[in-house]
């Protein structure tokens, strides 16, 4: 009995099929991660319970940020199609390979980004503004002139900053009447520029000077040196705004922040491994000891978000003229809400 063979064109259709669904990178949906701590602060500081309509919401805003996301990553692989050709692994993307038709490609960014608009805009308009930032700041990242990958510096703060809407969209997932706390995005934010920075430095010492400015032109006017001194001026300003985000909202998690110093330094180690794992976040999973981390600190963040612990205010106690300035600038606020303090 002969073997059945596939049809040259019908086979060709499902390796073309193959290649733009890869476009997609839903292997990278792990990121998404990064919303799941916007729903958990903002249902604690809103005190919201859980019902059947936050559990749609949140499959709605999950979707609808996939969605968006995908559509960044289908333009940044045709626009990226010259330079990856240069990296030792991305080279074999389906764009830099010419396996995708360039103009189907683009439909598909166009469809992934609309279908995630519609789907946000039916759960709100701020949630709708959240996941077309994410939009807009992936076309600056990406599309020329402005590009702005290839500056040094602002190629860091410009993806890290996806960190902070990421946390919006989980924030405006639960609630719509208040805004988040400025010191909380912006400790977010330079909590992503630490990981991205950590990354672009164990690019460089992998690929070497000369090959990453024909990968990346930003790397150009990087050293190993100005790499590590950007990942301590990140690493510092994230923890300076995440404490003051603490003292003042939620002071219960300031007992996840040994856990946290600890998986950031754990991650710095990784840095220098040899085929860092830090280039590819999504496959994170097979480091035992950042997975362990994370689930430990997700855990305890998750429980001082929700379980009150008065005894920490005797050893963290605020001064009088701490005191005396929020009641005079605090206002009117609503009943039974501890998100007295967020005008």
């Amino acid at each position: 009995m002969g073997l059945t063979t596939v049809p040259a064109p019908l086979n060709i259709s499902r390796r073309r099929f193959a290649a733009h669904l890869s476009l997609l990178r839903l292997d990278h949906s792990v990121k998404q991660i990064f919303v799941i701590p916007g729903i958990v602060i903002a249902a604690s500081l809103t005190a919201t319970t859980a019902n059947f309509g936050l559990f749609w919401r949140i499959a709605i805003g999950m979707t609808a940020i996939v969605a968006v996301a995908s559509s960044n990553y289908v333009l940044n692989e045709i626009l990226d199609a010259p330079f990856d050709r240069q990296h030792p692994t991305k080279c074999v993307r389906p764009a830099a390979l010419g396996t995708v038709s360039i103009p189907l490609a683009y439909l598909q960014w166009l469809v992934c980004a609309f279908g995630g608009f519609a789907l946000a805009r039916s759960i709100s308009t701020e949630l709708f503004l959240c996941v077309l930032s994410l939009w807009i700041m992936g076309c600056l990242y990406n599309i020329p002139p402005i590009r702005m990958k290839d500056v040094p510096y602002l190629d860091v703060l410009s993806e890290s900053i996806n960190n902070p809407i990421r946390l919006c969209v989980g924030w405006y997932i639960v609630t719509s009447t208040v805004i988040p706390p400025v010191s909380l995005l912006v400790g977010y934010w330079m909590l992503g520029a630490y990981f991205m920075a950590l990354k672009r430095f164990s690019e460089y010492r992998q690929i070497g000077c000369e090959p990453a400015m024909l990968y990346r032109r930003s790397f150009e006017f990087y050293t190993e040196e100005t790499l590590l001194t950007s990942v301590i001026f990140y690493a510092a300003t994230a923890m300076l705004f995440f404490g003051a985000f603490v003292m003042r909202y939620r002071m219960e998690m300031v007992l996840a922040f040994p856990i946290i110093a600890l998986l950031m330094a754990v991650y710095f180690d990784l840095a220098f491994a040899a085929d860092s794992p830090v280039q590819n976040p999504e496959k994170l999973y097979r480091e035992p000891r950042v997975m362990i981390l994370l689930a430990v600190c997700g855990v305890v963040l998750v429980v001082t978000s929700f379980v009150n612990l008065p005894w920490l205010a005797r050893v963290f106690p605020k001064s009088p003229v701490h005191e005396r300035s929020e009641l005079r600038h605090s206002g009117p606020l609503p009943m039974n809400s501890p998100l007295k303090e967020i005008q």
